[in-house]
């Protein structure tokens, strides 16, 4: 079960977030007055993505244990019980007490999920599987390619150490151990470490829950370009990008640049649940650009309003409502490459944040060969990533795909460029980096 957010009062905290982000910030109310706009440095864009998402109080439910994979503890995970719960033996063999030879017990193995056998006498010895509870008093377990038989006695090809492949009680944890913190990823292997601690849910917090809204009149949806039509190259790119990013994409929809589609861009603004809504195109100042006024209608706030990136320098991020309902808009540039820009500028920080997730550890490769710059802004440029270097892709203009399609990462390229050997920032593309468990 869900359990819904809660409207919290103001803090000094949050005083402070608010004037953080009025550093980026500015009313879009205020559009008609022109002048005095810059766009946001593309690394304080990033900040300001990641600080709103962190102010929304996350929503948590339970979940079974499988059902939580990708998604985020709101809880510690501690121990339920001792791992292992019992003395167990680490290898096929044989469960010998006292110094050798060892006098076998027949006919009372003791196997994995079996009752505890007797406990040994002094020189016994019986067969042992891996897993199964060691009798008591024993001594050791010595693999079954250390030792022999001959006759009813079990003899050892090397010496035995006391306690050797025997994993006592606890060894790994013991009831109570704080195994895993809060905000930790439910990755295969905490699935596992939760299973073999009795768990059968999770408490954690739930996927960002994401609408996309495709806007222009010049798409098709099928069959070749023609006549000033192009193809929609961003319904069936944005919704799988998304999910790999950690979202659960509730609807994709087209709207057109007329009014009516004004007007539901403006219902969906208002009324969408979605914890994120993305908007491809009609960002910009052009007459079909509603975006904006529709913003300003709703009285959204806009917490980043332009980034000096390119490709991608019309993308912006929105609050809609008060800081407790939670809710953001990301408005992405209508070309194809600019709009993997703003995923990643805007929309994949923010994500993180609003999922509980940490921040990617940033690092640098050296580029191979010079890659040009932007006089003032930051160039994000497809790259292939090698052994030693980050080698840049053509195709890398703002409505080509080419480029990215082959990359494994972009580039973060400073403004005048990058010389041949520098190092340069990376932003993993999903697909490359593993990106999140769907």
């Amino acid at each position: 079960m869900t359990a819904p957010t809660g409207s919290g009062t103001g803090t000094d905290s949050d005083q402070a977030l608010d004037q953080a982000l009025a550093l980026v910030s500015r009313d879009p109310r205020s559009d008609a007055a022109g002048g005095g706009h810059r766009p946001a440095p593309w690394n304080r864009a990033r900040e300001t993505a990641v600080r709103a998402g962190a102010a929304v109080r996350g929503r948590v439910h339970r979940v079974p244990l499988a059902d939580g994979l990708g998604e985020v503890l709101a809880r510690p995970l501690d121990a339920l019980s001792d791992l292992p719960s019992f003395d167990t033996s680490a290898m096929d063999g044989w469960a010998v007490a006292g110094p050798g030879p060892w006098s076998v017990r027949p006919g009372d193995d003791a196997l994995a999920g079996s009752d505890r056998p007797a406990p040994l006498a002094d020189g016994e010895a019986v067969r042992i599987a891996t897993g199964a509870r060691v009798p008591a008093d024993t001594t050791a377990v010595i693999r079954s390619e250390h030792s022999h038989e001959a006759g009813s006695l079990l003899y050892a090809e090397r010496p035995v150490a006391t306690g050797q492949d025997i994993r006592p009680r606890g060894q790994e944890c013991r009831s109570g151990d704080l195994l895993l913190p809060a905000g930790s990823l439910v990755t295969p292997a905490v699935l596992g470490l939760a299973a073999a601690a009795g768990y059968d849910e999770l408490t954690t917090r739930p996927r960002p829950r994401v609408e996309i809204l495709v806007l222009g009149d010049e798409l098709l949806t099928e069959g070749r370009p023609h006549d000033g039509l192009i193809r929609d190259a961003l319904s069936p790119m944005l919704g799988p990008w998304l999910t790999r990013l950690g979202a659960e994409v509730i609807e994709v929809r087209r709207l057109g640049d007329d009014p009516a589609g004004a007007e539901e861009l403006l219902k969906a603004v208002t009324t969408s649940p979605a914890d994120l809504v993305i908007t491809t195109g009609g960002t910009a100042s052009g007459p079909v650009d509603h975006v904006h006024p529709v913003l300003a209608r709703a009285g959204a706030e806009l917490l980043v309003d332009g980034v000096a990136v390119r490709p991608g320098h019309p993308m912006l991020l929105a609050r809609l409502g008060d800081r407790s309902d939670g809710r953001h808009l990301v408005g992405l540039p209508g070309n194809p490459l600019a709009a993997v820009s703003g995923l990643l500028t805007l929309a994949e920080p923010l994500l993180r944040a609003l999922a509980g997730r940490s921040t990617r550890p940033r690092y640098a490769v050296p580029v191979e060969g010079d890659v040009p710059g932007h006089p003032r802004d930051t160039r994000l440029v497809p790259v292939l990533l090698t052994d030693d270097h980050a080698v840049p892709l053509r195709y890398n203009g703002p409505a080509m795909l080419r480029g990215v399609a082959a990359a494994d990462a972009l580039a973060v390229v400073p403004p005048h460029g990058a010389r041949s050997g520098q190092d340069v920032e990376i932003l993993d593309l999903p697909w490359a980096s593993g990106g999140c468990f769907t």
